[in-house]
């Protein structure tokens, strides 16, 4: 089942993707020739007007096949010339590569908003404490060899309540709970626990020097709740959240390069297909709004890796297209399409060694 999902949210991730290729092309007026979900061999195609749309059997991927993006002889002085993507204004040439990107985060916020007009969880605050049913506390982060994590606690976990030698108390805000922690003078606490498999009972003792001079266990909490907001609300709470996190998936991708660049980079850190299928089962598991909002994480990762000035990705074609903006002159053909070749090979090669440490770390 987790296979299936996989397969569905990535056909239709790398639908909508190659979508914004297809429809702003289109619109330029520019000719496709075919658009295709999946890599070859052709299981299934047809043919409507000028377009042939297909079904491929690798099914990591998909394509637009728009003419005279890979120039040759026809496109650049072919008789259907005046529609080859190589023959159109720079301008138009950077909406079609940059409406693929455009494209995954307007889906992102789309999803956001269902998530929220559905009934999301989220952080209580200030702004949505009026729509909140079932706020509970979260244990968010916690320290390395703290009392904590020796303890057996996990990121994610919910505190429902603390026992300790003089009282039990029901865990509803995060004040109460760090108050029973500073005042337990170092003496052992007994937490109930929801995790993800059921409930747990866990007991840590509270050290000094954790977290400064006060009792700590060496956790951070989060009062979460789920929100079910009006149809207006949802969508501008899901475009906030969306600007949110494609600000920090840009600094996370531009840490994770400049470490790698430095020689400090933690290839522990990325996933492949296999590593994403699983998480998109977990959140299928949580269930379908969960599996919403992660959805839109990706939309979002898929939208910001796309725009990495690489080769062969459409932020490397954007980036031949300035040049050619400033040089007042087009690359050479088999320089630019070797160059994207290459650069095909090199991310194909890569994504096969994150497939191989997702294997690895099954086992």
């Amino acid at each position: 089942m987790t296979i299936i999902l996989f397969l569905i949210v990535l056909a239709v991730l790398i639908l909508v993707h190659e979508f914004g290729h297809f429809y702003a092309a289109k619109k330029c007026g520019v000719r496709v020739d075919e658009f295709g979900l999946g890599f070859p061999p052709k299981i299934w195609s047809w043919k409507r007007g000028e377009t042939v749309y297909s079904l491929n059997a690798v099914p990591f991927g998909g394509f637009v096949k728009i003419f005279g993006e890979n120039p040759d002889s026809e496109s650049i002085s072919g008789p259907d010339r005046a529609r080859s993507f190589v023959n159109k204004p720079r301008w138009k040439q950077a909406v079609i590569l940059s409406a693929g990107v455009v494209m995954n985060i307007l889906f992102a916020w789309i999803l956001f908003g269902i998530a929220f007009a559905s009934g999301m969880t989220t952080a209580v605050s200030e702004n949505n404490s009026k729509y909140i049913t079932d706020s509970h506390v979260i244990v968010v982060d916690i320290l390395p060899n703290s009392p904590a994590g020796r303890a057996g606690l996990f990121s994610g976990d919910e505190i429902l309540s603390i026992k300790t030698s003089e009282s039990v108390i029901v865990a509803g805000d995060i004040v109460s709970v760090q108050d029973t922690i500073k005042n337990s003078n170092g003496k052992k606490i007994t937490l109930e626990i929801q995790h993800l498999a059921g409930k747990k009972i866990v007991e840590v003792t509270p050290e000094r020097g954790v977290l400064g001079e006060n009792y700590a266990i060496g956790i951070s909490m989060d009062l979460v709740g789920k929100v079910k907001l009006p149809v207006y609300l949802a969508f501008w709470e899901g475009a906030k959240l969306t600007v949110y996190m494609l600000k920090n998936i840009v600094v996370g991708i531009y840490m994770l390069i400049y470490n790698a660049a430095i020689g400090q980079g933690d290839i522990s850190q990325i996933s492949g297909p296999i590593g994403i299928a699983r998480l998109v089962g977990d959140a299928g598991r949580l269930g379908f709004v969960y599996l919403l909002s992660f959805t839109a994480f990706i939309s979002l990762n898929l939208a910001v890796l796309n725009l990495i000035p690489f080769p062969a990705l459409d932020g490397g074609r954007i980036l031949f297209v300035g040049i050619e903006a400033i040089r007042r002159k087009m690359i050479s053909p088999r320089v630019a399409n070797t160059v994207n070749a290459v650069g095909f090979g090199i991310l194909i090669l890569f994504m096969l060694f994150v497939t191989y440490r997702d294997v690895v770390k099954l086992f």
